[in-house]
This record gives C-alpha cells, structure tokens and sequence, in this order.
C-alpha cells in the first residue's frame, strides 16, 4: 500500500507539473526577432504605460541571428530597430543612427528617436481574444520589417510583410535623415519634419475625413502598402490573430516581401 500510495504521489506530482508548466507557457507569448538585414541590428522594445519591460529593452542582434523574447500574454508596447550603432561613447549622447534611446543599450523602457519603422503589439491572451498587431511609419522609416505567424494552419492574413521597394532611396531630401558620412539613413514622416496640422492629424485635421493622404504618405504607402503610412491610413493595416508565437524579420529577404519562414532555425536561436 506504501509503494502504491507513493507511485499515485508520483504521477500525481508529473501530471501537476505538466497542467502547471502548460499554463505558464500559455500565458506567455513569444517573439523571434530574425535580422536579415547584411549588417548587425540593435532591436529595442518599449512597453505601453503600465506594462513590464521585455528583453531588457534592447540587445544586439548580427546580421542572419535570431533571438528568442517572451512577454507576458496580456502585454502592449513596440518593437523597433536601431541601426549604425557604437555604445563606446558616452551613454548620454545619441549612440545609434537611428532609433536611438538615449545612447543605451538596454533602453529600459524608454521609446526610440524617431524616425523608426514601428512594431505596435497589443496582445490580449488574458482576455480570450485576437492579438492585434501592425507597422508603422506615422513618425518615419529606417529598416523594413515583416511579421509572420510560424503555424502555417493559421490564416495568411495574419502575416505582414515587409516593403517591396527601399524607401531611403524615395526619400524626398527634405525627409532624409543622414549620417556622419551623408549618406540616409532614415526617411522622417511629413508630421515629424514640419510639426503641421494637416500632415500630423490633429486639431481641425484630426478625423480621418479631414485627415487624408499627402503627397509624402503616398510615397510610404506605394513602397510599403501593409504599413500604415499617417495616422487615419485606410483600409487599415491592423492584423488581428490568436497565435501566441511570432517572428519579426528586419530586412525580410533582402529588402522586400515577407520572411520565409523555412529560413528560420527556430530552434537554434538564443533566448534573451
């Protein structure tokens, strides 16, 4: 009776700890964070008011690594990348050509300079519903990004892809940001490099039926049309999804399209 009384205990205490290991890896959601791109990459992350920080806020990532990052199911905020990187200076100046987050590393909360392609997140596995997820260029463009769902029997539409053409290189002059060497890095949003009403989309112009597309917009949406290119952009590019697995891809196959999937290892890649 004692031996059986322990085997029971035993089974007992396997099948509670794969029920509690199953509910703590399901209320939590994972992000590969893929670089593609032919240069390394410093992602960064900043949650929404009253959300934790994720992976620190920020990592290194080389070119043709992926990292593996956890959030809580129930998390909000955005994923960026910073490019042109060197954390050697002083912490308190710009370290990053773009997207810099007073030249740290790890931005521990702290939201990227503009202008930065934009992953906004809002996941809501606590509530039993769709996760809404898109890219944003409202503030400006650095890198192209794709988001793709690993489970191909989940619904296509749930994947973003990345821009079929380089938009630094459509860059109007006076939305070009450059570097040390003049050569663009980024292009800035049309409310980020004039501060006005109507391109920014606020006061008399903020309604989507005051607010329309500009001339500059146009040029984001043409090169990226699964973005949002201001800020009533229509249809809107909103993806909403059940899957608790993404992969974010910086530089999606060169420079366009979406991520190929096949590409990633998902099981070699390091976690954060």
């Amino acid at each position: 009776m004692q031996l059986l009384g322990s085997i029971t205990h035993l089974i007992f205490f396997i099948i509670s700890a794969y029920i509690f290991h199953g509910i703590v890896d399901g209320h939590q959601a994972t992000f590969y964070i893929h670089n593609k791109c032919p240069f390394p990459i410093w992602p960064a992350t900043a949650p929404n008011t009253g959300q934790p920080i994720i992976a620190d806020g920020g990592f290194y990532l080389p070119s043709g690594q992926t990292k593996k990052i956890l959030a809580p199911w129930s998390w909000s905020g955005r994923i960026w990348a910073r490019t042109g990187c060197n954390f050697a200076s002083n912490n308190w100046k710009p370290s990053c050509e773009t997207g810099d987050c007073d030249g740290r590393l790890a931005c521990n909360g702290l939201i990227g300079t503009p202008p930065a392609t934009l992953v906004e997140i809002t996941l809501q596995g606590d509530k039993g519903r769709p996760n809404f997820y898109d890219v944003s260029l409202v503030d400006g463009y650095n890198i192209p990004v794709s988001v793709v769902v690993p489970n191909k029997n989940i619904n296509s539409k749930c994947n973003i892809q990345g821009c079929f053409k380089d938009v630094k290189s459509l860059c109007p002059r006076e939305l070009e940001v450059l570097n040390s060497n003049g050569e663009v890095v980024a292009c800035k949003s049309a409310c980020l490099a004039f501060d006005l009403d109507n391109f920014c989309c606020r006061n008399d112009y903020g309604s989507p039926e005051k607010c329309r597309p500009n001339v500059y917009s146009k040029i984001f949406k043409d090169a990226c049309p699964n973005y949002f290119s201001y800020a009533f952009d229509t249809p809107t590019p909103l993806v909403s999804c059940g899957s608790l697995e993404y992969i974010i891809t910086f530089c999606p196959q060169g420079w366009g399209g979406a991520a190929d999937v096949s590409t990633i290892q998902i099981d070699g890649v390091f976690d954060v």
